[in-house]
Order: structure tokens, then C-alpha cells, then sequence
């Protein structure tokens, strides 16, 4: 991968910012809005920086490195791209862009049952290598079909969302009319009109549209009729049962996403799960839940070594990423933040936003006399205790 960093944006902040000046704000809304009153979003955000770490400065200099093995392949960094729903919404192509800046900085890219990229073209992208999240179909000839397809296009690894059992409350995507493609309320013909340059990109490339689901939507599907046909069968509830039923079928690595307690991992570990990721779906599903980075803290010394643990949700940056490690995670994953960077910088937002995120990360380690991710949890600060 080459070194591209653009030095105008130096961090999320930064990316964000600029994301906002070009995205239409139901877009943009969509992307940063949380459920509710948005107090699980500022939650997961505020107890990740509550963080510390400390450094080791006087022993032996050490090189870092970066890298994890997972499922047997090695990662060149510890963080992967998260699925994001509608992404192409929020930027045109934006799907292809991280899944083709992924696969070439090495790190895993998580492919939304929702986006805007069909799985076979992301596949295609990065030469089998994604990773792809499904939600549970109520219908199992959907499901069925669905796996049939993941396994036909090498998907490496199986990530089950769990943590939607209902469409989560939130107020900025009510106001806004927001569905795929977006409703054309004169408020929202006028907001695109501002952003020419989303505008003539989205021209370009077509309207976004869930084309992994495409197969199995009803034909002059109404935009109205979208959220009932996705809630009657695409984003069904997932229980243990459920889950036994895609355990079955799928014989790669299986992950579970959404869980935040010690029951949900002790029935992941039951299942035959591979890994889980502590997760509480970016503060988007319920805003009086527990941060992600308080769950990881009380669940990763319990079953770190009967289950490989991961998080998501409030991850932004390079100490963000440190934090997360440091308290007990195997990897973490972004979503956010590359969205952001794609809509900041077009086609090398990707490439630009996984350099600056080793760039800080790197920085971190050696300041804190760390060789190695696995090593970060010797240097959390334990007080004031969690």
C-alpha cells in the first residue's frame, strides 16, 4: 500500500469536518445520528477517552509491530473496516473505495448486508478476502440463498448482527424522510443541490441502491414500503436457535456481533462461535445502553480465552484503537471514520484514513515503550476503577 496521507487531515476531526461540507445532510445525518437522544453515542465517545495508558521509557528501545493473526491470515494493523449500512449514500461508490483500500493496506474490510454494493462485486474487489455481516432473514429461503451466495464468493469470515431485534428510534432519519435511494422532499432536493460535487458523483455512478438484496426485493418497491419489507425479512430477531440454524450452514469463521453481556457471550462461546465483537451498534439501538468500551472491560478478562473478543462503536482514532486494546480487545473495527474519509477525500479517503490511523498508532506504541498489540494491556492505568 503506498503512504498517501493527506497532511490538511491529519485526524477524524478533521475528516469529518470536510465530510460534512460535501455530503447532504440527510446523509450526513444518517451517518453520525445516534437513537434517540443521542446520549449512547456521546457515552461511548466520553468513556473511551476516560482511558489511560502509561509509558515504559527507560527499558531497551523496541520496534513496533502492528500486525495480528486472525483465522489464520495476518493482518498489517489491528483495526478493520466496520459494516456501514447505505453507504453509497452517503458518498457515491464508497463501498468499493474501502473494500479496494482494504484489500490493499491488508486489513479486513466488513461488507453490510444493506450497502450499496452488491457482495459479488466487493468479492470480486478484494480477490475473496472481505468479511461479510448478515443480518438473520426471517425468510430461510432467503437466508439459505443468502449464505449459498457469501460461500460461492469466498467471503473469508461470517459476521452475524444480533443487536437489531427492532429498527432503532432515531429522530434525525425521521425528520429527514431518510430510504434508499433518498425521498425526494423539496428539503432534500434542495440539500443535494448545496453539494454539487456529491451531486454529480452520485450522476456518475447511479443511484444507491441495496443491491446485495435486490434479488429478493419485491418489484416498484415503494420508498415507503422499504422499512416493512427489511423488518418482515431481512432484520429479523436473532436468537440462539436462529443462530444454530446459520452455524449449520456456514463452516468458516463465525462471528457475533451486537453483544454487550455476559449471557450473550456465554451462549456465543456455547454455540461454537469463533469470536465476538462488544458492540453496541455505534449507540444507534438504545440510548440508555451501555458503552462498548465498559462492557469490553468486564467481559474480556472472563473469556479471553474461550472466545477471540473484538469492538466496535466510539473507535475514532489511533489512542481510540490503543484504549480498546489495552482493555482486553483482539482487534477493533471503525466505521465512522472512513466514511468520513471517503466523503472528505473521494477515492484515496480510504488509503489516507488507514495510513494516518497506523500513523497514530505507531506514535502511541513507541511513546508508551510497547512492541507489540498484545502488549498493550500492560500499560493501562487501572484507576480510578471501572
Amino acid at each position: 500500500m503506498s503512504d498517501y496521507f493527506n497532511s490538511a487531515y491529519p485526524d477524524s476531526a478533521d475528516l469529518e469536518r470536510r465530510a460534512q461540507q460535501r455530503m447532504p445532510a440527510f446523509a450526513f445525518d444518517y451517518l453520525q445520528g445516534g437513537c434517540n437522544e443521542e446520549v449512547g453515542v456521546r457515552r461511548n465517545r466520553d468513556d473511551i477517552q476516560a482511558v489511560q495508558l502509561h509509558s515504559e521509557l527507560l527499558k531497551p528501545a523496541v520496534s513496533c509491530d502492528l500486525s495480528v493473526e486472525l483465522f489464520g491470515h495476518r493482518y498489517s494493523a489491528p483495526f478493520g473496516i466496520a459494516p456501514v449500512g447505505l453507504q453509497g449514500l452517503m458518498w457515491p461508490k464508497c463501498p468499493e473505495i474501502l473494500a479496494a483500500s482494504a484489500a490493499e493496506g491488508n486489513i479486513p474490510f466488513v461488507l453490510s448486508t444493506v450497502s450499496s454494493a452488491g457482495l459479488e462485486r466487493i468479492a470480486e474487489i478484494t480477490q475473496g478476502n472481505a468479511w461479510f455481516q448478515l443480518y438473520n432473514p426471517t425468510d430461510s429461503a432467503t437466508r439459505t440463498d443468502l449464505l449459498r451466495r457469501i460461500s460461492a464468493a469466498r467471503y473469508r469470515v461470517l459476521v452475524v448482527t444480533v443487536d437489531v431485534p427492532t429498527f432503532g428510534f432515531r429522530p434525525r432519519d425521521i425528520k429527514n424522510g431518510l430510504a434508499m435511494p433518498p425521498t425526494m422532499t423539496w428539503s432534500n432536493i434542495i440539500r443535494m443541490l448545496t453539494r454539487p460535487r456529491w451531486l454529480l458523483e452520485t450522476a456518475r455512478a447511479g443511484k444507491p441502491e441495496m443491491q446485495t438484496l435486490k434479488p429478493y426485493m419485491p418489484k416498484n418497491l415503494l420508498a415507503t414500503e422499504l422499512a416493512g419489507f427489511m423488518n418482515k425479512t431481512v432484520m429479523g430477531p436473532v436468537d440462539s436457535e436462529g443462530l444454530k440454524a446459520i452455524r449449520d450452514m456456514w463452516k468458516g469463521p463465525l462471528v457475533i456481533k451486537g453483544l454487550t453481556s455476559e449471557y450473550d457471550v456465554d451462549k456465543a462461546v456455547e454455540l461454537g462461535a469463533d469470536a465476538v465483537v462488544i458492540s453496541n451498534h455505534g449507540g444507534r439501538q438504545l440510548d440508555i445502553g451501555e458503552s462498548s468500551i465498559r462492557a469490553l472491560q468486564r467481559i474480556a478478562p472472563k473469556y479471553r480465552e474461550k472466545i477471540k473478543i473484538f469492538m466496535d462503536s466510539g473507535l475514532r482514532s489511533g489512542p481510540n484503537i490503543a484504549s480498546a486494546l489495552a482493555c482486553g480487545a483482539d482487534f477493533t473495527f471503525l466505521g465512522r471514520t472512513f466514511v468520513y474519509g471517503v466523503a472528505a477525500l473521494g477515492k484515496r479517503g480510504g488509503e489516507h484514513t488507514i495510513n494516518s490511523l497506523k500513523m497514530q498508532l505507531q506514535q502511541i506504541m513507541r511513546q508508551l515503550g510497547c512492541g507489540t498489540v498484545a502488549q498493550l494491556s500492560r500499560h493501562r492505568v487501572v484507576w480510578p476503577p471501572v
